[in-house]
């Protein structure tokens, strides 16, 4: 690229006789062919004749390029030495793309670690909880102190370090995508909270249910480990390398963030697109490649790091399942996995509803947030010693399965025998230790049956996740809400094949029904529906290795997500409403969209919230313009053609304008006065307005612009005039009263 202004010339040789420019100019490229200067003709003035063309220059009359051009400008580059050209070669591909390598590496041997020792720590439970014998003192004891040490040192360490490295994380990185700046949250101290923290609450194991599976848990995304690009740098003179190094910041931070949680899955596929899902509604397609890059490096890794020392010869599928592949469904089970998703859809609005309800509450209750102000530890404590206690097999916990892990929650689940049809004439004994061949063992009981055991883990579980939501420590959800829901399609697969126990007869032949299809919708369509989220249809399909449940499970996902989505936020949402956090809220149903309870425009649209802006004219006093910003405080002042007009013609900075207006004045006339026009004329930059709203642009597509692009404002003109401005607060503002009218005074 030339810089602007710069000549290239074709067709220099001597002895042509006229020279071909090629000028760039403010980025426009003309081309224009160099004769001797015009000068305008009269009427009267004859045309020149042959006798007065201009001769073909001499060689030695031409002017010579160095002295047109200026002194050096044919003097030959220097010769590139090695670190030059090396330099020169990697950059021409990118920076981005080696930084991304090195973080998915690091990425991944940091994610290998913490699954090596949550797996010692996991299996060093098991053998303590075996090992003290029969007494129920002792047993209780170890099942209970063991994970309510590790919750208790997890919320101390990670709240001592940083307040803030509670949750998952995912609320305040969709924040931050959005162009808030969160102060210290991507620092390296919320970085070693966040492992040191997650390591000990996947230890935890299902006791409190925010466990792991194996390798690979459900885990919160961690920070990048070394500095990003800050959301908003300060703006450098040129307005164009601003907006690139602006856009170049943003993909990196949305490639960063969407690395750290690629050991969660081992699922390259379906996180790459899980990720946007969750974050934006909006995601730019400019942010997959770089994402897919760094995923793919940390994926590879990872998985080579993982199967070294299990001897493994290939990676194959997390949940090895056995399903039907000739005929895996009949037709006629399609409405039963669509109402399916619909169940999925109504019990994630309960959850949701009620999770966040009682975050609510215990922030606001006066008691409960002083409690958690001041012993935020103990509080803690005090909710993993209910839940251990809850768990605890020879009690309650028998009826929940409660000794089964993570992934032997999934294992079983996803079995596709029938346990009522097994059953119904034999009743196995309860095991002393889970069986590895007949987890199923697990979810019986003689007088509950295996109906009563999944519905009562799934009334426990309920509540129990979201009272674990309350423990400060970091944590990640995303694994019991997808166990939940596979709960919910095996207790709809159980009793469909208890009604049909020789299956649906489908043009003359005659399957059984496999509950452990069910299952797998259930689990995708649940944590759809919580997440807002379409791509945990492609991940159950990847965690299990079967996709001949694809259609069955896409539509079960996409009936969860449109009964969840027209009725609450998402889960990271919510969090991000009961935290305060900046937030613009996504506009939900038809009516909301075209008009909803507010005054609707002329077509019916619901109007666009603006408010006044102080304009600044050209023909502007100079006085009065020190009037305007002495009494003001915006970041930027519109600029426009005339005060009669007000045409806008774009904005000034205000620390440009300030120092402006404190430069010397040149001498002036008198009875002459300075105008904005002069002051500008001398130095002070203007930048062009690229985007604008009009008055009649409705409040969905306002809201579509600034997800999409992350604004903050925008001005509103009519035909051409400046009539209002829009932030993002009166945006929020206006979706908030749509979606919750205040009351009538």
């Amino acid at each position: 690229m030339l810089p602007a202004g710069s000549l290239l010339f074709g067709n220099t040789a001597p002895g042509s006789w006229h020279d071909r420019a090629v000028s760039l100019e403010a980025g426009v490229l003309s081309t224009s062919t160099c004769h001797k200067p015009c000068r305008p003709t009269s009427e009267a003035e004859p045309l020149p004749g042959p006798q007065d063309w201009p001769t073909r220059p001499q060689p030695h009359t031409a002017p010579s390029l160095p002295a047109f051009l200026g002194a050096g400008a044919l003097t030959p580059a220097p010769a590139p030495g090695g670190l030059d050209w090396l330099k020169q070669k990697l950059f021409r591909v990118g920076e981005d793309w080696y930084f991304l390598t090195v973080l998915g590496v690091l990425m991944a041997l940091i994610s290998f670690t913490m699954s090596f020792a949550v797996g010692r720590v996991v299996r060093a439970h098991k053998w303590l909880y075996r090992e003290v014998g029969d007494g129920h003192l002792l047993r209780y004891l170890s099942w209970t102190v063991y994970p309510v040490a590790l919750v208790s040192f997890s919320s101390g360490f990670s709240q001592s370090i940083t307040p803030f490295s509670g949750g998952s994380g995912i609320p305040e990185l969709k924040t931050i995508l959005s162009g808030v700046v969160l102060e210290d949250y991507l620092d390296i101290k919320n970085f070693g909270a966040k492992v040191v923290g997650l390591t000990c609450t996947l230890a935890s194991g299902s006791t409190i249910f925010l466990g792991k599976v194996v390798w690979t848990g459900e885990r919160a995304p961690l920070p990048p480990p070394f500095p990003l690009p800050p959301p908003s740098p300060p703006p450098p003179p040129n307005k164009k390398k601003e907006q690139n190094q602006e856009s170049k910041n943003m993909t990196s931070r949305a490639n960063s963030y969407s690395n750290p949680s690629i050991p969660s899955f081992i699922l390259q596929d379906s996180e790459l697109l899980y990720f946007p899902g969750t974050q934006s509604q909006l995601f730019e397609k400019c942010k997959f490649p770089g994402s897919g890059h760094e995923q793919s490096q940390c994926l590879s890794f990872y998985t080579k790091v993982a199967c070294f020392p299990a001897d493994q010869g290939t990676i194959t599928s997390l949940y090895k399942t056995s399903f039907r592949v000739d005929v895996p469904f009949d037709l006629p089970e399609i409405f039963f996995f669509v109402a399916l998703g619909a169940i999925c859809g109504v019990a994630s609005c309960a959850y949701l509803f009620c999770q966040r309800k009682f975050l609510g509450f215990v922030k606001t209750n006066p008691v409960l947030s002083k409690l958690m102000a001041t012993r935020r530890e103990e509080g803690g404590d005090t909710a993993a010693l209910v839940l251990a206690s809850i768990t605890y097999p020879p009690g309650v916990g028998r009826f929940m399965a409660s000794r089964l892990s993570m992934k032997e929650y999934l294992d079983s689940l996803l079995d596709d025998n029938s346990w009522a049809l097994l059953t119904r004439n034999a009743s196995p004994t309860w095991p002393v230790e889970p069986d590895p061949q007949n987890l199923w063992f697990e979810w019986y009981h003689p007088q509950f049956t295996v109906f009563g055991t999944l519905a009562f883990f799934l009334v426990m579980k309920f509540w129990m996740l979201i009272l674990a939501t309350t423990i400060p420590m970091p944590a990640g959800y995303f694994m019991p809400i997808f166990i939940f829901g596979a709960a919910i399609g095996r207790l709809l697969g159980e009793a469909l094949s208890v009604a049909f126990p020789e299956g649906i007869v489908a043009g003359g032949v005659t399957n059984p029904i496999m509950p452990g299809g069910y299952a797998l919708a259930g689990a995708a369509a649940f944590s759809g529906a919580v997440t807002h989220s379409i791509s945990t249809a492609l991940l159950a399909f990847e965690m299990t290795g079967q996709i001949v449940h694809a259609l069955p499970v896409l539509m079960a996902v996409l009936a969860a997500n449109a009964v969840a989505q027209s009725c609450q936020p998402s889960f990271y949402d919510g969090t991000i409403i009961v935290k305060k956090l900046p937030y613009l809220p996504w506009i939900r149903g038809r009516k909301i969209r075209s008009g909803g309870r507010s005054a609707p425009g002329p077509d019916g649209s619901t109007p666009l919230p603006s408010r006044a802006i102080t304009t600044l004219a050209k023909d502007t006093p100079r006085e009065e313009v020190v009037k305007v910003v002495a009494s003001t405080d915006a970041a930027e002042y519109p600029l426009v053609a005339s005060t009669e007009s007000q045409i806008l013609m774009g904005t000034v900075r205000r620390a440009q304008l300030v120092q402006a207006l404190q430069a010397e004045p040149p001498s002036l006339a008198p009875g002459q006065q300075r105008c904005l026009q002069d002051i500008l004329a001398e130095g002070c930059p203007v930048e062009p307005v690229t985007l604008k709203l009009s008055p009649e642009t409705s409040l969905h597509q306002a809201h579509n612009l600034f997800e999409l692009l992350n604004l903050q404002s925008l001005f509103v003109t009519s035909q051409g005039r400046a009539v209002g401005f829009v932030s993002w607060v009166e945006l929020k503002k206006a979706i908030s009263n749509l979606t919750n009218p205040p009351a009538p005074k």
